[in-house]
């Protein structure tokens, strides 16, 4: 039951990136980049702070590591540009679609056993998120802005695969953000002045919204999951994460006065249903 409580703590701090990330790129309040520069900077702060309140040692050698970095790059900057295009429902599924792909495949080349009770969770599940999302029998997705979603959904399936044999979880996740965020300050201020690139701007909302996904859903949250990830199978992990979209889309309503439909309510159960029964070992 622990376990249980735990994970649904992280996929929740995980669709709350997803509404503050769309709040504060469709309010106009920051640019994608900066959004995603900010929020590495905060959540290294948060995470530098823990660990060495907790007197962990945070390195930052090794070749695990910096395929974490680049995964967690990727996925960051990735995730908000899609979504200046894409609304929050279609970019979740497209998002965590790809997750539940590349740690399927994951699994199979670590020729980890897949039981058919949880190829039959997750294909519950993916169907409930189709139906709610395409429930007119498709959707217009732009090209790009797809495509960056899905790179991001492709970089959190590696960078938690990566994470399932991490060692320490918070000394870890500190340590890849503290890098992610060195590496993402230059690149960002080399933008800024690049002669014909986008203008960056930053106003205080973004900029509230920004630090509140890096330091607490994103830092904490991330921690989190680096904790849960080595005690569940990569397939478990992988279909946990397809409720992420359906607790999005709940914040949505409640943070972004969003519409709740029936259609909602009965793709919900069965998204929620196909996770349980994934999860379940009989």
């Amino acid at each position: 039951m622990r376990l249980i409580l735990l994970t649904a703590l992280a996929m929740a701090a995980f669709a709350a990136n997803s509404v503050l990330n769309r709040a504060a790129l469709t309010g106009g309040g920051i640019d994608p980049v900066s959004f995603g520069t900010v929020r590495l900077i905060s959540g290294a702060a948060m995470l530098v702070i823990l660990s060495t309140a907790r007197r962990r040692n945070v390195t930052l050698r090794g070749m695990t590591r910096w395929i974490g970095v680049a995964a967690l790059l990727i996925y960051v900057f990735a995730f908000s540009l899609a979504y200046q295009r894409l609304d929050a429902g279609l970019g979740a599924l497209i998002l965590f679609g790809c997750v539940q792909i590349t740690m399927f495949a994951g699994a199979l080349v670590a020729r980890e056993s897949v039981p058919p009770l949880r190829w039959l969770g997750a294909g519950i599940a993916f169907s409930g998120l189709i139906w709610l999302l395409w429930p007119d029998g498709g959707a217009e997705v732009p090209p790009l802005y797809g495509m960056a979603m899905a790179a991001a959904g492709a970089a959190w399936g590696v960078y938690s695969l990566a994470g399932r044999g991490g060692g320490d979880p918070l000394a870890g996740t500190a340590a890849n953000f503290v890098l992610a965020a060195i590496i993402a300050v230059p690149l960002t201020v080399a933008i800024a002045v690049w002669p014909g690139a986008a203008a960056l701007h930053i106003h205080w909302g973004g900029a509230a919204m920004a630090s509140l996904s890096g330091a607490v859903t994103s830092g904490l949250g991330y921690a989190l999951w680096y904790a849960v990830l080595p005690r569940l199978a990569a397939t478990t992990a992988a279909t946990a994460q397809l409720s992420v979209p359906i607790i999005a889309m709940a914040g949505g309503v409640v943070m972004l006065s969003e519409p709740l439909t029936g259609t909602f309510a009965l793709a919900a159960a069965l998204v929620l249903g196909g996770v349980a029964l994934s999860i379940l070992r009989r």
